[in-house]
């Protein structure tokens, strides 16, 4: 298992993603989403929503994402 990005999104949009993706029996996991919380940049740092490499294409499809 490895995982790879799916994509990089604000930190509301990634955990609507990581839901998403789970309803369609995709594991998925968002990084940096707390990243510089104390310097107030909260909302700015884009936060990676991340798949195994396997599932990628299928969470594409879900999300509607064109490969390439």
């Amino acid at each position: 298992m490895s995982l790879v990005e799916l994509g990089r999104y604000n930190r509301n949009e990634a955990m609507i993603i990581v839901g998403r993706l789970d309803s369609e029996g995709i594991d998925a996991v968002s990084f940096d989403g707390n990243a510089s919380i104390a310097d107030g940049s909260y909302f700015l740092i884009p936060v990676r929503v991340m798949v195994d490499e396997d599932d990628l294409e299928k969470a594409q499809r879900v999300l509607d994402i064109s490969a390439g």
